[in-house]
Formats: structure tokens, sequence, C-alpha cells
């Protein structure tokens, strides 16, 4: 996998830093006044503002996933916590960083992001849920806001893109120096003050909704101690969740107390976890031979699930290196062993998408649609099989039932400027193009896919509207962005 910056949890993950491990002094940074625990100093609207401009910067610097399986399992878990909160009813969205380094990190509006490596390292789908569920815990209790002071003249865009700079960390010092640098040249200062209170508060409120959301409260103690036992590994090359989340033998003993008012249980892994752990392990392996060694071992090891997960993974490594025929026959077997499992029948399908067998793909599609209604990443794989088949209107219409929080994603609008540009409508492509560079974070080039659509002839008047009036707000967020620099 292509190394990206780290992401460095320096402003957002609410969490207490260590600061002999940052090539940033904490103590001399402020953050941007967003609001006070109240709310009172950022509006509802303004903090939704925030987060969406946040996350597009984040898509301009590091490698958020695009799968829409594994954006719809981490999305899924994230609700269900979520659910069990004492803000069932405020939006947030959970993402995958495709970064093998272990971390997570919450931002504004509800935006939490989980690093591969970390999804990874986890044992049991309640540790996983731990992780997310003392990330929402942080942003119920707005310690962001509670932790923030002044630096009122920022806009939107340059906070959450600075914001954003902040997340990301450097794989080199001098680099992190350099955006601090940066950063004081426009004369925004930001400090950061977490508390041990703070983290004490996230982790006992995220045990609560973990427990309410009916996953295991023991795997978050288990969790930390694995994590802190681990550290006599990593020498001087600690992982940035370690230096960020500080594990103590006292916050250990705390969460296992904690834990074991509740009544003992048992808590099995979900499929779908198991399975999106196999295809993550899959897509960010770095040694194609360990990862098929990996595997391999597995055939002949734990449950039957455990060993249909193996061959799931194996059936990828196939798919992934062109070997169709091995693919297809693994894939056919989970399928028809399995036949109430999304995954294996997706599998199946998009092995004959990708061997270019576009009829045998549609057929599955069709299928599998038809079977899970409600499954938006299936529906998603099915527009681009109908694209390659010549189906753009069919394409259009599955397109117009995917949910509000599926449109929101960069893919969805990268399909829509496909899908109107084999129905032969050149502005709408344009138009929706911009809709996806703009989600991807990058502005000039919505400007200039905006600009390309204004050209196209004999646009309605209705049309030519939209068209001036989004190249307006792209360019005036541009403009802001480019003077607070």
């Amino acid at each position: 996998m292509t190394r990206k910056p780290r992401i460095r949890a320096l402003a957002l993950s609410l969490i207490l830093f260590s600061p002999c491990s940052q090539a940033v002094d904490i103590s001399k940074l402020t953050l941007p006044d967003m609001g006070d625990s109240s709310g009172t100093l950022i509006t509802p609207a303004e903090e939704k503002e925030l987060g969406e401009a946040f996350f597009r910067s984040l898509h301009a610097q590091i490698a958020i996933n695009q799968d829409p399986e594994i954006q719809q399992y981490i999305q899924s878990i994230g609700e269900k916590l979520v659910a069990s909160s004492d803000l069932p009813s405020n939006p947030f969205h959970f993402f995958v960083v495709m970064e093998n380094d272990i971390n997570a990190f919450a931002g504004p509006g509800g935006y939490i992001g989980v690093n591969a490596g970390l999804l990874l390292i986890t044992e049991a789908e309640s540790e996983l849920a731990s992780v997310l569920g003392h990330e929402i815990a942080h942003v119920t209790q707005r310690h962001l806001y509670r932790a923030a002071e002044a630096a009122k003249r920022m806009s939107i865009p340059t906070m959450a893109a600075t914001l954003a700079a902040i997340l990301l960390g450097s794989q080199s010092p001098q680099l992190g120096q350099a955006a601090l640098v940066a950063i004081q040249a426009g004369s925004v200062q930001f400090q950061i003050n977490f508390t041990r209170e703070h983290e004490a508060e996230a982790d006992r409120v995220g045990m609560q909704n973990l427990a309410e959301a009916h996953y295991d409260p023991r795997s978050m103690p288990t969790f930390f101690e694995r994590m802190q036992q681990s550290t006599r590994y990593y020498g001087h090359n600690v992982p940035e969740f370690l230096r960020t989340h500080p594990v103590t033998a006292s916050r250990i003993s705390d969460t296992r107390g904690r834990a074991d008012t509740y009544p003992y249980k048992q808590y099995p892994d979900s499929l779908a976890y198991q399975l999106i752990k196999a295809k993550i392990r899959v897509v960010t392996a770095t040694n194609a031979a360990d990862v098929h060694n990996y595997f391999q071992r597995g055939l002949s090891q734990g449950t039957t699930e455990q060993r249909s997960v193996a061959r799931y993974g194996l059936g990828l490594i196939a798919l992934s290196t062109q070997k169709h025929k091995d693919a297809e026959a693994i894939f056919q077997q989970l399928a028809s062993e399995y036949p109430q499992q999304s995954h294996y029948a997706a599998a199946l399908a998009r092995t004959a998408l990708d061997a270019k067998d576009y009829n045998t793909a549609l057929t599955r599609y069709k299928k599998i649609v038809d079977q899970f209604p409600e499954n938006d990443a299936i529906k998603l794989e099915y527009v681009a099989a109908l694209l390659k088949t010549g189906n753009a209107e069919q394409a259009r219409k599955t397109l117009g039932l995917l949910s509000v929080q599926t449109q929101k994603l960069p893919l969805y609008w990268q399909l829509l400027a496909q899908t109107y540009g084999e129905l032969n409508q050149p502005a709408e492509s344009h138009r929706y193009m911009a809709e996806y560079y703009y989600a991807s974070g990058q502005v000039d080039q919505a400007i200039l896919q905006i600009k390309l659509a204004q050209q196209v002839k004999d646009l309605s008047f209705q049309l030519s509207s939209i068209l001036s009036e989004r190249l307006s707000f792209f360019v005036d967020d541009y403009e802001k962005a480019k003077r607070e620099q």
C-alpha cells in the first residue's frame, strides 16, 4: 500500500496527550473557539458545516476508504452505539482510514475515523466497538468544545483545513515543525488542554453505551491491557494510538472494575466483522505471500464459520491477482453454503464483473439487489455493472434509491457524473463531477468542472442558474481559504 501521512490525533482525538512524544510543543498550541459545553457559541448548523468541511479536508490529505462494504460496516457499528448514547438523534459519520498505523480519532460534527491498522489488531468485534464508543463519548460530552479557546477570525473552510492539518502528522518531525510554522505565519494559535477527567469520562460513558448496544463491556479493559503489554515490543516506534491514548495501570483497573459490575455473558462476533477484517487485511497487505499464508493457515483452524472466512480471504487474493477461475470457484461454494450472507454473493458478482463477463455480473447483481434491498453497498456495485453494460438510465434510477447517508459519499457523485456522461448529458456530468471533487477536498478542480459545464451549449435556465450558484459557492470557499493562509 502506498504510504500516506500518518493520522496524528493532535487536536481532535479528544484524549490526554503525552507531550514528550510529539514533535510540537503541545502546551504552546491553541484550538479555535468552537463553543462551550452548552453549545451557545457554535450553532448546530455551524457545527454541521464545520464537520463537513473538516471531512473534505481529510479527503484531500489522506487515503480514506471508498469501498462501499467497508464503509457500510463501520457506519452500522457506529450507529448502533450512537443509538445508545446521550445524543441518539445526532448525525455521526464513521469512516476507515486506509493506513496500517494504529489510531482512531474524533473530529467536529461527529466525524469519527479509525485506522485500518487498529481495526486489524482487534481480536473481537466488541473491542472495535469499545474504541468507537470511547470516541463517541468524547463527542457527546463535548470535550473538544470544553477544551477550546478563542480564535474567532477563522472562517469555516480555514478552521476545518487547519484542524485537519493538525490531525495529520507526518513521518518526519521536520515536516511537523514546518506545518506548525505555516500555521503560526497565519497568526493562528492553538492550545490543547485535554484532561485525565475527560479521558475517564469518555471511558465511563463509552462503556455504558457499549453495554446498552449489546457489546461486551469487558472488551474495553481487555483491549487496553493488551495494548499496554504490547508496548514492550515497539521500542521507540510506539503506535500513535498508544501515544495519544495513554494506557496506565490505574486506567485499566478502573475500566475493569466498571466492567465487572455488568453480568457476564458471551458476545459472539458477527460474521460481517470477520469478513470486513479479511477484506481490509487483503487490501492493505504489503506482502502478498504473508497474507496468503495467514488465510491458508486459517483453513484448518477455528470454527466452520472462521474457516469460511479464511476461504473468503483466499478468494479475495485470487480476485486481486486476476485469478478469476479460482475466485469464482471459492465464491460459488461460499455463496451456496451461506445463501443469506451478502458478502459472499457480492464477491461472486464482483468476480464476474472483474472478469468482464458483464451479462453474468448483471444477472447476479440484479438477484442480490432484490434479495438485500436495504444494502446500499450492493446497489453501488450494481450501478457500476449497469454502466459497464450500457444501462445508464437504470443506473440513474438506482442511484436515486440510495440513502441520504450514502449520497454524501464521493463515490456517489463520481458514479452520478459517469451516469450522466453515458446519457450524453455533459453539463450534468461536469456538474456532478464538480461535487465529487468538492467532496474530495479539491475545490480548484470543482471550479474547473463547473466552468466546463457552463461551456456546454443550450443550457436550460434552471441548470444555468444552478451552475452559477455552485460556481459562486466554490469560488467563495476557495478564496476564503486562500486569504487566511
